[in-house]
Parts: C-alpha cells; sequence; structure tokens
C-alpha cells in the first residue's frame, strides 16, 4: 500500500514521541495540514505542489517533534550556560595548575631529568585541561536534558561590588611598609646574620655573600622602583597600559634575576643550606623540594602580579571611555 506524503511526515513527526502524545499530536497534525492544503487548493494550486508546499513549511519532523516534546535542540540553553560558563573558569584557573605543579614536584623529587618534567607537566596540563572541558560540560548536558536545576539561581545580591582600579593610600603605604621590611632584613642577614648557634649570634648570612655589595644593591634598587611605580599609579589616579607593562617588565627582571642567581647557586648562603638541610639522611631530596616550591612561588606572585596589573588597567580603559557618557568623573 502507498503512502502519502503526510502521513509519512506525521509517521516521522510522532514516532519519537510518548506513547500517550501521540495520537493527539497525529490529530492535531492532520487537521492542521489538511487545513493549509485546502487552502492552497482555493487559491488554484496543484494537490500535490499543495501538499508538498505544506509540509515543506512545517520543516524538520524531528525539530518539530521535539518542540511537541518540548526537548531542547541545543548542547546548553540560556538557562545553564552562565552557569557553566562560571564553574568552567574557575576549574580552569585551578585544576590544571594544581595539575602541573604537583606532577613537576613529583618528578624533581625523584631525580626525573629537566626535559622530562617539562614534557610530563605539559602532558598532565593538557590532559587536565581537557578533562575539565568535558566533564563539566557533560554535567550540564544532562542538567538540560533532565530539566534539573543547578540550585544557584541569580538575584540583586549577587551584584559584585565595585572594584577600585588605582591604586589606593593604603595600598601605597602597604608597598612602601613591605619595601622597608625588605630592605631592612637584607641589611641585617648582610651586616649581623640571623641565624643564631648555641644562643649566639653568628656571621652566617641567609643570603649567599657574593651578592654584596652590586647584586643586592640593585635588588633593593628593584624594590625602590616597585614603590615608586605603586605611587605612581596612585598619583595618576588609576592604571595605564604604560603602567602596565613598566610593572610587566619589573616582574619579568624579578624573575629573572631571582632564578639566574638560584641557577648559579649564588642566592642562598650554602653554609646556611648545609645547615638547614645537611646531606645525611635524605637532604638533598628535601633541598630540591624546597627549591621547586620557592620557583613555583616565585613565577607565580610575578604573573599574578603582571595579570593583575594588566586587568585594572583595562577596567580604567573602559571607565575612561565610559565616564564622559554617564557622567562620571575621569
Amino acid at each position: 500500500m502507498t503512502t502519502t506524503l503526510t502521513e509519512r511526515y506525521i509517521s516521522a513527526t510522532t514516532d519519537s514521541l510518548p506513547l500517550e502524545t501521540q495520537s493527539d499530536v497525529r490529530a492535531e497534525l492532520e487537521a492542521s495540514i489538511a487545513d493549509a492544503i485546502e487552502s492552497r487548493l482555493e487559491q488554484g494550486e496543484d494537490p500535490a505542489e499543495a501538499e508538498r508546499a505544506v509540509l515543506t513549511d512545517l520543516g524538520d519532523p524531528v525539530a518539530l517533534a521535539a518542540s511537541y516534546a518540548d526537548r531542547p535542540l541545543h548542547l546548553l540553553g540560556p538557562r545553564y550556560y552562565l552557569a557553566w560558563w562560571r564553574l568552567l573558569k574557575l576549574l580552569l584557573a585551578i585544576v590544571p595548575a594544581a595539575a602541573v605543579g604537583g606532577v613537576a614536584l613529583v618528578q624533581v623529587i625523584i631525580g626525573a631529568p629537566v626535559g622530562e618534567v617539562i614534557g610530563q607537566a605539559i602532558g598532565v596540563g593538557i590532559s587536565a585541561t581537557v578533562h575539565v572541558f568535558f566533564w563539566v560540560t557533560l554535567m550540564f548536558v544532562v542538567l538540560e536534558r533532565t530539566g534539573s536545576a543547578t540550585g544557584h539561581d541569580w538575584d540583586l545580591d549577587q551584584l559584585p561590588e565595585p572594584r577600585p582600579t588605582g591604586a589606593g593610600r593604603s595600598e601605597v603605604v602597604a608597598s612602601v611598609v613591605f619595601a622597608g621590611l625588605m630592605i631592612g632584613a637584607v641589611l641585617w642577614d648582610r651586616f649581623r646574620g640571623f641565624v643564631q648557634i648555641d644562643g649566639h649570634a653568628r656571621d652566617l648570612q641567609i643570603l649567599h655573600p657574593q651578592l654584596w655589595p652590586w647584586a643586592l644593591l640593585g635588588m633593593l634598587a628593584l624594590l625602590l622602583l616597585e614603590v615608586g611605580l605603586a605611587v605612581l599609579v596612585h598619583l595618576r589616579r588609576g592604571w595605564t597600559t604604560g603602567l602596565a607593562v613598566a610593572n610587566t617588565a619589573l616582574a619579568a627582571v624579578w624573575v629573572s634575576v631571582i632564578l639566574t642567581l638560584l641557577g648559579n647557586e649564588r642566592l642562598v648562603n650554602p653554609q646556611f643550606m648545609g645547615l638547614v638541610l645537611p646531606s645525611d639522611g635524605g637532604g638533598p631530596d628535601t633541598a630540591r623540594v624546597v627549591v621547586v616550591l620557592f620557583v613555583l612561588s616565585v613565577i607565580g606572585v610575578a604573573a599574578w602580579d603582571t595579570i593583575d596589573g594588566w586587568r585594572k588597567a583595562g577596567r580604567e580603559a573602559k571607565h575612561r571611555a565610559t565616564a564622559p557618557e554617564t557622567g562620571l568623573p575621569v
């Protein structure tokens, strides 16, 4: 028996619907299609052409069935997209970095070559990123298809507080105090020493003796430049692209100086290291762990300081661009 196009179209639409709704949808489609064809026939169209035109206008039967069943035809809709994006950004900022740091630390402890440490860390970082994308997206796809609630509906209390873009007086004071403490600690270490043995201060420096005078004076000059940058940001009432570039350059110089001295074994006094981490009893492994943690801390602080400067410069640029339109002072 030959079936008409209308019967084939209705069957293709209703086959994927729940059994309890198929008969109602079939009756509704039969009536609406018949009315549409009848309207075209009254205008003088050929019956076969009128049927094809009506069914074509209805579109893909799978999409029509999804509209009857209220099934989404997208991966993530607006109801879940923002929650997915916020959680994804948070996890991408934490999980890959933690995985890379952990693997690098383990590889260093077991004495792996530098190339293997870097290769393993990069591989784990890529793998962690892919896994975060996949599993977070899969979780929200399941929520989308099941219609489950995330439990985090937006309200006005979630509006972020205004964030200052410039350096306030407290930040300048903190920068000056920190620099003063660092300068005092360096000079005290050079001329008095921090290490006490048998209750008496011993002329044993933490920093390498060969850093004096030029290397230490150069590091103290970098501290003063950091203070000067904070003061300049405060006086300019905000960050600019030039100040962000200067901040990035200072961070890069700091990292280069510290890592170069550390790599050449000219940063920490070897006598101090021998006293704190003796070579016997597994001392070398402990020293490797300390060095790795120190390097990760130096790079992490410099990266955060650089990113923070550029973010503030970007917010300040947007603020200045919109201030004339909103009447806010620039």
